[in-house]
């Protein structure tokens, strides 16, 4: 699994107010259903470090971190058919 450290260093090099400006241009969070853009892109990234072979590895993976999720700016971990 992925060291949440080095995960958290990693998303620290985006610049979170740039990434707000972006979602607010392009309106992707307009229609959200459960997630929002950051925790999608979280999500996304996880499965690419963590070398996640499914949706239930991405869920599973990010729900076992739960108490740490919110460091990362994530509220709760995104649930199967949210990532999907």
């Amino acid at each position: 699994m992925i060291n949440l450290n080095v995960f958290s260093q990693i998303l620290s090099l985006i610049d979170r107010e740039l990434f707000k400006d972006l979602v607010s241009k392009h309106k992707s969070d307009k229609h959200q259903k459960g997630i929002n853009s950051w925790t999608h892109l979280v999500s996304m990234l996880f499965c690419h470090f963590s070398s996640a072979d499914s949706v239930r590895d991405i869920s599973n993976g990010l729900r076992s971190t739960t108490g740490n999720l919110n460091h990362l700016g994530v509220v709760r971990a995104p649930s199967k058919s949210n990532i999907s």
